[in-house]
């Protein structure tokens, strides 16, 4: 595998990379977790938003997208993190969250870190500096808990 990595602002999204990351995140999160909720949450292109993406030539294989403090109440938002199934276990995941550390860092400086974590990977993300802040709580029937990076 080939990986480019692209951090873009969603103004600068083409058609066919939206198109790419609304498929993924289908398949993934509606198809595999069989999770039926409304993943187009109107947020993909609000506000200050940018989209981390990894291609593999024309197939994108991981994704996640930095949601803007002034829209989640002050918090750096990490939301959808998705690795395509053939991607998987390659340390794809690893290198995704270090990118977006360094790009919510650059963008906006000194602001914590969120993200709603599976609570079966509060020690992956743990290694990462970020710590549980709040309880459990089931989205979709699947556990989870909220982690902060400050």
């Amino acid at each position: 595998m080939t990986i480019e990595w692209v951090c873009k602002h969603h103004h600068d999204l083409s058609k066919e990379q939206l198109y790419a990351v609304l498929k993924l995140r289908a398949e993934v999160f509606v198809v595999e977790q069989q999770c039926v909720y409304q993943d187009v949450d109107g947020q993909d292109l609000a506000g200050d938003n940018h989209h981390l993406m990894a291609w593999d030539g024309e197939r994108l294989v991981a994704y996640l997208r930095l949601l803007d403090p002034p829209s989640q109440g002050g918090d750096v938002v990490i939301g959808r993190v998705v690795t395509a199934p053939e991607a998987r276990g390659t340390g794809l995941g690893h290198q995704m969250l270090d990118r977006a550390l360094k790009h919510a860092q650059q963008i906006w400086p000194q602001v914590p870190i969120y993200l709603s974590a599976q609570a079966h990977l509060q020690g992956y993300y743990g290694r990462y500096g970020f710590v549980v802040a709040g309880e459990e709580y089931l989205e979709d029937d699947i556990p989870h808990i909220g982690m902060r990076r400050s």
